[in-house]
C-alpha cells in the first residue's frame, strides 16, 4: 500500500485546529481565590459553564496558614476576584489544576503578584526564562524595595514551608526521633 499526499493533507487539516484550540486564550469569570497563585473560573457560556481551578504558571505565592499568606490572596482577590480573566493554558499540574497565564483586567496577574512582592518566582520547566526573565528582575526589585513579603527579613519561600510541614516532627528528647544514635550522617566510604 502507498502512502498519499492526501491523507497526510487530511491529517494535518484535522489535527492542527485541535492542536491550536488547546492553547487558545479562554476568557472566563474569576468566582473565587484560593491562594496568592490559585483562583477558581467559570468558562463557557450560560447552561454549560466548566469550573477550572487555575494555578498561575510561573509563580509561587505563601500558603494561606504561612505568613503573607492571606495578604497575598486578598492581593490576587483585588485584581482577579468577580473578573473577566483571559486564561492560556500551559500544562496540567500532578493535581489537575491547569497551569496558565492569567490576566485580569488586561494585566498579567503573575508578574503584578511577583511585582507588589506577594509571590516568588517559580520556575517550573523553565516557563519564567521562556518568557524573557523579566518576571526575575520584577522579583529583584520588590525584593530590594521591601514590598509585600519582602518587608520581612527572611521569608520562607512555600516550597520549603510545605516540605517543613510534610516532614514529621524532630523531637531532640529521643534524638530527633529517627534512629536510636541520633541525627548522625553517614558518609559512603571511598
Amino acid at each position: 500500500m502507498r502512502f498519499r499526499p492526501v491523507f497526510l493533507l487530511l491529517f494535518l487539516g484535522l489535527s492542527i485546529p485541535l492542536l491550536s484550540h488547546a492553547a487558545s486564550p479562554r476568557t472566563c469569570l474569576v468566582v473565587g481565590v484560593s491562594d496568592g497563585d490559585t483562583l477558581t473560573a467559570r468558562c463557557g457560556r450560560s447552561g454549560a459553564y466548566e469550573q477550572v481551578k487555575v494555578r498561575i504558571a510561573a509563580i509561587d505565592a505563601p500558603e494561606k496558614a504561612q505568613p503573607y499568606g492571606q495578604r497575598s490572596r486578598q492581593a490576587l482577590s483585588r485584581l482577579c476576584y468577580a473578573e473577566k480573566a483571559v486564561i492560556t493554558e500551559r500544562d496540567i499540574d500532578r493535581y489537575g489544576r491547569t497551569v496558565a497565564d492569567v490576566r485580569c483586567n488586561g494585566e498579567d496577574a503573575g508578574r503584578r503578584m511577583v511585582a507588589e512582592g506577594w509571590a516568588w518566582v517559580y520556575d517550573y520547566h523553565g516557563i519564567a526564562k521562556k518568557r524573557g526573565g523579566d518576571l526575575f528582575r520584577l522579583e529583584a526589585t520588590a525584593r530590594a524595595q521591601h514590598l509585600g513579603l519582602w518587608a520581612d527579613t527572611a521569608p520562607t519561600p512555600p516550597w520549603d514551608w510545605r516540605r517543613e510541614r510534610r516532614e514529621p516532627p524532630r523531637n531532640h528528647h529521643n534524638n530527633g526521633g529517627l534512629h536510636p544514635w541520633g541525627d548522625v550522617r553517614f558518609e559512603p566510604l571511598s
